[in-house]
C-alpha cells in the first residue's frame, strides 16, 4: 500500500468535514449527547473497521470520541484511511 503525499492528503481532506492532517495521520473529533451515544457509534465503527481490516486509534471520554487514522504497515496515510474515514462519517451521519 502506497502512502499519499501531503498534497494528495490535503486534497482528499477537502471531502471530509472536520478532519485534519498532522503527525502522519488524519484526525477528527466527534461530540455526542452522552456516553451511551458515543459508545454506540464506537461499536458500529468497530464492526466496519473489522470488515475493512483497518482499525482506528481512538479515545473516548464521556461524550467525546477522538479518532486518528494511519496505515501503520505503510508508515503513513493511504487510501485505506480515507475509505475508513468516509465510512465513519456515514455511520455518524446515520446516527444523527
Amino acid at each position: 500500500m502506497q502512502i499519499l503525499d501531503e498534497k494528495e492528503i490535503k486534497s482528499k481532506l477537502e471531502e471530509l468535514e472536520g478532519w485534519e492532517y498532522k503527525d502522519d495521520a488524519i484526525h477528527t473529533t466527534f461530540q455526542f449527547e452522552n456516553f451511551k451515544e458515543a459508545f454506540s457509534v464506537m461499536v458500529r465503527i468497530a464492526f466496519e473497521a473489522e470488515a475493512q481490516q483497518h482499525h482506528p486509534q481512538w479515545t473516548n471520554v464521556y461524550n467525546e470520541l477522538e479518532i486518528s487514522l494511519s496505515t501503520h504497515d505503510a508508515g503513513g496515510v493511504t487510501h485505506k484511511d480515507f475509505k475508513l474515514a468516509r465510512s465513519i462519517e456515514d455511520i455518524v451521519d446515520a446516527g444523527e
